[in-house]
């Protein structure tokens, strides 16, 4: 056995033990999960010493607890970097091998595969999820058989419950949206829509959203609040209760449509994205605040991140003039294989037990919380959950802790391209960005390498490709990669079987090599 992993487990046995040692009758911790929508690592003041949006509350959490530097998502878009937090699993490793889901798809995520809220709910936790689904749901249509999608939304039933989404996955409770810029323009709270939505709206009625039916009071500057409030009348009653919570909480911003309320509109000085962000972090101060008056910030965990790096929606070039750069000094944005695709802010704080406030620099992913909390509540994963999520309470309750909790880290651009990190060296299996950024997938793509290869330690700004110089490293990655993929988990256990299609075409070059 490899002496790292034996160390790693003895450290863990110990500290579960640990946790669980605590006086007669002591609770579990309770777990907040605030996921913010296309955040950059900038744009959090603690983490960029240049930025230009002030964020206090969040900033809070840093000088309380712990810093990771080099957290990312396992996709740089929306919803499977979701599917990957939930379940502990890679994204590609589901059916949807590139993009997001559109609006009116069905589920992504099987009631079958345990994930944090049911694997929660089975060890005693009251759950709860707000804000963004984005994982899809069984429509109900009028004629009960014909599938939906988005050339026919007229077949839509609103009047019966839409299955498959949060309740039907192991939330006990859920208020939110489908996703802000997509229809229904509607609250749904558990399986029923919050109205009947008769308007159609065109193309764009809010800034960046698709055409659709909605209620016709919708109103996108109203979300962020009436969640806010949700999650605080939440904690509240919660804390009634004998029961630990698990309040998974996916906000709508400051993802697109930007639309800040009447209160942050102009507060930044600089543009509508800064007062969205500005907005988030009251929205996190509110949090603490309800936590302090009803005495759980003690024995809380709070986990602040993004499910992927911020949007070019943000207006870029107007931030750059002002001196504020979403990606801090990485390069790229949402949607790419670069650093600024999937590398976010992640801040946490528990103060029952993480004393002393630190800074987490090796390289962890969003998809370890399902394994972390599945450890800390003595669950065990069988071989068919948590494939690919380590369990990180080694690093969270030991500062300074020496040994690396991941062998490598997997990342996923919303082409389906594929990059690879392990240690100093990055391998991304595409020519250009995979994404959006330049060299854009396509033309751009023309006459450069196949792949890239970086060295993060020395070229975190990947400007330097030294593919050629270390072809050792690339076949080695190459290797890990092909491993990873072919026995369907990336830890240890008996290989599972990826979902879909097999083999599918991002990865055929992979296996064959």
């Amino acid at each position: 056995m490899n002496r790292n992993i034996y160390l790693l487990g003895v450290v863990s046995l110990l500290l579960q033990s640990s946790l669980a040692d605590g006086k007669p009758g002591q609770k579990k911790p309770n777990i907040i999960f605030i996921l913010a929508d296309d955040l950059g690592y900038g744009d959090i003041s603690c983490l960029n010493e240049n930025g230009k949006i002030h964020t206090p509350n969040i900033d809070m959490i840093a000088q309380t607890g712990i810093t990771f530097t080099d957290a990312h998502s396992s996709s740089a878009v929306c919803t499977p970097s979701r599917y990957g937090i939930l379940t502990g699993r890679y994204n590609w490793r589901s059916r949807l091998k590139n993009g997001v889901l559109n609006f009116y798809d069905h589920p992504l995520m099987s009631a079958e595969r345990t994930n944090m809220a049911s694997m929660l709910k089975q060890n005693g936790y009251q759950t709860a999820c707000f804000g963004k689904w984005h994982l899809g749901w069984n429509w109900p249509t009028i004629d009960g058989n014909k599938p939906v999608d988005n050339s026919n939304e007229y077949n839509l039933d609103f009047s019966k419950p839409i299955t498959g989404g949060p309740v039907d996955v192991g939330f006990d409770y859920f208020f939110g949206v489908d996703a802000p810029n997509y229809p229904p323009f509607c609250f749904i709270e558990n399986r029923q829509t919050v109205g009947i939505p008769t308007l159609y709206f065109p193309k764009h009625p809010f800034g960046d959203c698709r055409p659709g039916r909605g209620i016709p009071s919708w109103n996108m500057e109203d979300i962020l609040p009436v969640l806010q409030q949700k999650v605080v009348d939440c904690i509240t009653a919660a804390a009634k209760k004998e029961a630990p919570f698990f309040i998974y909480f996916p906000i709508t911003g400051p993802h697109t449509p930007i639309a800040p309320s009447k209160e942050f509109q102009g507060k930044s000085g600089l543009n509508a994205y800064a007062d969205f962000v500005l907005e988030i972090d009251h929205l996190v101060g509110e949090i603490e605040k309800t936590l302090q008056e009803n005495h759980l910030l003690e024995n809380t965990i709070l986990v602040f991140t993004s499910d992927n790096g911020c949007s070019p929606q943000a207006d870029f070039p107007f931030l750059a003039e002002h001196g504020h750069q979403p990606s801090y000094i990485y390069r790229g944005h949402k949607a790419d294989l670069f650093e600024g695709g999937h590398r976010i802010p992640c801040l946490m704080q528990w103060p029952a037990k993480i004393k002393e406030p630190h800074t987490v620099s090796q390289t962890i992913c969003l998809i370890d919380f399902m394994a972390t909390f599945a450890n800390m509540v003595g669950h065990n994963p069988s071989d068919n959950e948590a494939e690919d999520s380590y369990n990180l309470l080694p690093a969270i309750l030991n500062p300074g802790f020496p040994k690396s909790i991941r062998e490598a880290t997997v990342h996923h651009s919303i082409n389906g391209s594929f990059t690879i990190r392990k240690g100093e060296w990055k391998l991304l299996l595409s020519a250009g960005s995979g994404g959006w950024s330049s060299p854009k997938p396509g033309k751009e793509e023309e006459g450069l390498p196949p792949v890239q290869l970086y060295n993060m330690k020395s070229d975190p700004a990947e400007k330097d490709n030294v593919q050629e110089k270390y072809t050792e490293v690339v076949k080695q990655l190459t290797d890990l990669l092909r491993k990873y993929v072919e026995e369907g988990r990336s830890t240890s256990g008996k290989p599972q079987k990826n979902d879909g299609e097999y083999p599918w075409h991002q990865i055929i070059g992979i296996i064959k090599n």
